[in-house]
């Protein structure tokens, strides 16, 4: 694949993602080096990669073959729209019997739960069972569902119900329940690649999995990344904050793009899995920086579902970088944590 010049990649960051625009917004000057660029399809949207070769660093059909490589593993391992892959598996597997999974899959899981605990079971990812009975999963629609189906799949619903043995690199469910890394995976497919693009000597770079971005050393042009975080509007894509990265992941949690409305009462994609209920306050969008796209992607939906108040105050607690943007009437009103103040330039 030939490489394109930092034009061409300006003009395909105005596409990049529903949640975030690239840094080449704000800086499409000639690079010190022509970057690569590679963009395909995957987990139900696109993956964007540009990068700055060096004279160690693979070309760049080498890296797209280890791309969509390492994405189609992480498909066949977590993707609920395959009836093969490990995940529904597992879902499927017995209550009581031990049953092994590979290493990406005990990393997220552990990963989720350390966010679950933090939260006081806020992010759960047993959630499949709301997720389906809500329409969100692989068979959508757009369909309130009632008391007692709603009370079915709640009861379903708790990752405390799962033993993991970290030695035997096994789980075992305690009672029914599914698991559903919708909320996690593609943060872990954006450091799979990051991991990899490092290990094969390339140290400047963006990866971007359907708005969960990874960036490493310094843009094109020099100097930290710049990633807009952009207006909770479904109609357009307008940048309203500026978080400038090296080295750190961003992701961002939203209700205002995969929802649908019944009777002018909106139902958003984002639940609840203490109540079983789309969330329904005035916290519209979350966007965290972490050194992990995973858990910055887990965390984005956590903070989501706490709502304003209570999302800002485990932020403090917990030295995370956030920015979050509300309602407040007709008005959007944004905050920030004391960690997120320097990414802004607010020293």
């Amino acid at each position: 694949m030939a490489s394109a010049p930092i034009s061409i990649w300006c003009k395909l960051s105005r596409l990049l993602s529903p949640a975030f625009l690239c840094a080449f917004l704000f800086a499409c000057a000639e690079p010190l080096q022509e970057p690569f660029q590679l963009a395909g399809a995957t987990m139900g949207t696109r993956y964007h990669i540009a990068w700055q070769p060096t004279a160690q660093s693979p070309g760049p059909e080498e890296v797209l073959v280890a791309v969509e490589a390492e994405l189609e593993a992480i498909n066949a391992s977590m993707s609920t729209y395959r009836d093969d892959s490990e995940i529904l598996r597992f879902n499927s597997a017995p209550v009581g019997v031990w049953f092994e999974v590979t290493p990406a899959f005990a990393e997220v899981f552990v990963q989720a739960r350390r966010v679950s605990d933090a939260t006081g079971g806020a992010y759960d990812v047993s959630v499949g069972p709301l997720v389906r009975l809500w329409g969100f999963g692989p068979d959508m629609h757009d369909t309130v569902p009632d008391a007692g189906a709603l009370a079915g799949a709640l009861a379903m619903v708790g990752e405390s119900s799962i033993e993991f043995d970290a030695e035997k690199g096994a789980l075992r469910k305690l009672s029914p329940l599914e698991l559903d890394f919708s909320s996690v995976a593609k943060g872990f497919g954006v450091d799979v690649l990051a991991r990899w693009l490092l290990a094969n000597q390339i140290e400047n770079f963006l990866v971007e999995i359907g708005g969960e971005i990874r960036v490493a050393g310094e843009r094109p042009t020099g100097g930290p990344w710049r990633i807009a975080v952009e207006k909770p509007d479904p109609a357009g894509r307008v940048p309203v904050a500026t978080v400038m990265l090296s080295d750190q992941a961003i992701a961002t949690s939203g209700d205002y793009r995969n929802y649908f409305e019944i009777d002018g009462v909106r139902y958003s994609h984002i639940l609840d899995p203490r109540t079983g209920q789309p969330v329904r306050h005035d916290l519209v969008s979350v966007s965290v920086v972490h050194a992990s796209a995973a858990a910055a992607d887990a965390w984005a939906t956590a903070l989501t579902v706490l709502g304003t108040e209570q999302a800002l105050a485990l932020a403090k607690q917990q030295a995370l970088a956030v920015y979050l943007i509300s309602r407040d009437g007709a008005e959007l009103r944004t905050q920030y944590s004391p960690a997120m103040a320097p990414l802004l330039g607010m020293n």
